[in-house]
């Protein structure tokens, strides 16, 4: 028996909208990337129909690229989903001019916020982004930061829960009015936290946000939750927090619609680990020459920058761009440090020295056309490098396959990830599982879902989490 057509479609909770099981996620998508925005309208034309974005992902280039998709599609046939809270990048701005209530400073480039003041610019700018009359769904992006920030001075006391919930329900008021004024359809929740054990007190908790929405009227528009969940982290589909039920369950019964993501980078003991092949089978591992043929066109374009345009070299001792990323893929002494790499030491200098060289030399009627390419090229480079970086994970990728068949999955020849997404797509209570499919290829493997065997994949859930041989 496998999944079929009717399988790849589902309510999203009470909403009346009919989703694609598998949902875009956009995480790292931005605009400027000709790759991303291709992986978006094959993902459409393939018959998905639900994006997922949030006002911080990639401080707006990620919007903006869905606008123009969106543009030169017909509005009914998606689904859009966008999130507000965290005050980062052009946000950061925007606050310290503006002073909001009860922003939430977690951290140095960290603040949220979920105040009504606050979330009214975020569903201006992200409506204006992404070119619409309305989002379909908008959800509270994390707002248990204010949970964790209290965490730092003293104990998670009942008083402060309290509090949690009355911002939440205040957030929730203020939405009910957007429904109204018809900029959005549906209101919801994006946390973290929704599938932490019971006995964790920073649990964000579905039942508890329900009650809010209740209180202030029957017909809200409280109707979607979103949360972390692949084969290692699975407490929203095991752990009984709801009454007894698990996150999943509670959600289906009282018809709030679930999206999952994550499906594929896990968190266990401390470490991430990508759920994916990173070899096929019959194929070598890419080694320096590899590398050195990926790097090349991005090493033509800033010498075509330099002779064109006189400009400098990247790097403090001119070292040049293509130099500085060969050294640190080959220097990283593990793929699991290249997102930190990439946050602090690849994306500001490389912005910094595009601001400089876009100061200098934006009047150059060649400039758009090269800083156009340019922004594609590098995009594709470090999705590319990030591709042979995690090539030596495929070993650790191989057990945990391994345990899968050992959990009861049956052998199969599918790739890792379609098996992972496929397992979660199965799960009752699950509305759309959503997958960064930031190239056609993913897009390739995520659309598979629907077609995969069936299986009974809670008792396969359960049965993995006994197994810890990585």
């Amino acid at each position: 028996m496998i999944m079929n057509a009717h399988f790849a479609f589902r309510s999203l909770g009470g909403t009346g909208y009919t989703c694609h099981v598998m949902g875009f996620g956009c995480y790292r998508i931005a605009d400027g990337s000709a790759t991303h925005e291709k992986a978006l309208e094959k993902y459409l034309n393939f018959g998905g129909n639900l994006i997922d974005t949030s006002a911080n992902y990639g401080d707006g280039l990620s919007e903006i690229l869905i606008g123009k998709v969106l543009k030169r599609i017909d509005r009914s046939r998606s689904i859009v989903v966008t999130k507000g809270g965290y005050i980062q990048g052009q946000n950061m701005r925007l606050a310290q001019e503006m002073d909001f209530p009860e922003v939430v400073k977690y951290g140095d480039g960290l603040w949220h916020c979920i105040h009504p003041e606050f979330l009214k610019t975020q569903i201006d700018r992200s409506l204006r982004r992404m070119q619409l009359d309305y989002g379909d769904v908008f959800l509270l992006h994390n707002p248990e930061y204010y949970i964790n920030h209290a965490a730092q001075t003293q104990p998670i006391t009942e008083s402060v829960l309290d509090e949690f919930y009355r911002r939440i329900q205040t957030a929730f008021q203020y939405l009910e009015t957007e429904v109204q004024t018809g900029r959005i359809r549906y209101y919801g929740i994006s946390s973290n936290n929704f599938g932490l054990h019971e006995k964790d007190r920073a649990r964000t908790s579905v039942k508890r946000a329900l009650e809010k929405a209740e209180q202030i009227s029957a017909g809200h528009h409280f109707r979607v939750v979103q949360l972390p969940m692949n084969v290692y982290e699975s407490g929203g589909a095991l752990y009984p927090t709801h009454d007894g039920k698990s996150v999943l369950q509670f959600c289906k019964d009282n018809g709030i619609g679930v999206l999952l993501n994550r499906p594929l980078n896990a968190f266990y003991q401390g470490k991430l680990y990508r759920l994916a092949d990173y070899v096929k089978p019959g194929r070598e591992k890419p080694d320096e020459n590899f590398l050195d043929n990926l790097l090349q066109p991005l090493q033509m374009l800033e010498n075509e920058c330099i002779r064109t345009f006189d400009g400098e070299a990247f790097g403090q001792k001119g070292e040049g761009l293509a130099a500085y990323l060969k050294y640190i893929a080959l220097d990283l002494p593990s793929p699991d440090y290249w997102n930190g790499v990439m946050d602090q030491y690849i994306v500001p200098p490389v912005t910094q020295w595009m601001r400089r060289g876009a100061e200098l030399h934006n009047v150059h009627p060649q400039w758009n056309d090269w800083q156009n390419r340019f922004i594609r090229t590098i995009n594709e480079t470090l999705e590319g490098i990030e591709k042979f970086l995690y090539t030596s994970n495929q070993p650790v990728s191989d057990r945990i396959r391994t345990n899968l068949y050992r959990a009861g999955y049956p052998e199969s020849a599918e790739t890792l990830s379609r098996i992972a997404m496929a397992l979660l797509a199965q799960l009752d209570g699950v509305s759309c599982v959503l997958n960064g499919m930031r190239t056609s290829e993913y897009v390739d493997d995520a659309m598979g879902v629907p077609s995969m065997p069936a299986v009974e994949s809670l008792p396969i859930l359960q049965r993995f989490q006994s197994f810890t041989d990585i």
